[in-house]
């Protein structure tokens, strides 16, 4: 054998006890339904306090919506808009108003924006656990994406204390 092979081989055969030890699955943490609904209550609430109809849409890690809310006169388009705002936030690691200013015309980034069910508009926030993305939420109905963030903020705000920080 040539020296580069048998060089290969001893570093194969000594990390192959490290490989072996390592675990196939891995255990995550996911927002319950339950800790979804009291966000989107509370930011349903925190929205109608300021005389908006809203929806909001709480999803899991995976983007996977957990929960809908809708205020009677919310316009139709808000509850997909709430659902993207959510997925777009959780997809990018990122709330959506900082989303929508990396990625304005002339940013590097704008291009981003045309991909599917990609909203770059305020009201979208990732709901974070000990270092972890578990969900987000997302708001839409508000006069103005900033109105939709603070109505997002409420409602993990109302979750904060029972996510293990």
């Amino acid at each position: 054998m040539r020296r580069v092979e048998i060089v290969l081989m001893a570093v194969l055969l000594g990390s192959a006890p490290a490989c072996i030890a390592q675990s196939a699955t891995h255990t995550v943490r996911s927002l319950t339904p339950q800790a979804a609904l009291k966000a989107a209550q509370a930011a349903m609430q925190s929205c109608a306090k300021s005389g908006f109809q809203v929806a909001v849409a709480v999803t899991d890690r995976a983007g996977t919506p957990l929960v809908m809310l809708r205020d009677r006169f919310a316009g139709p388009h808000t509850v997909d808009t709430a659902t993207n705002k959510a997925y777009t936030a959780l997809s990018f690691k990122t709330d959506t108003l900082a989303f929508a200013r990396a990625t304005m015309a002339q940013e590097a980034m704008s291009g981003i924006r045309q991909l599917p069910r990609v909203i770059a508009v305020g009201g979208g926030r990732g709901i974070e656990s000990a270092g972890s993305l578990v969900g987000a939420i997302g708001v839409s109905g508000a006069p103005g994406g900033e109105a939709d963030d603070v109505c997002a903020k409420a409602g993990i705000a109302a979750i904060a204390d029972d996510l293990e920080l």
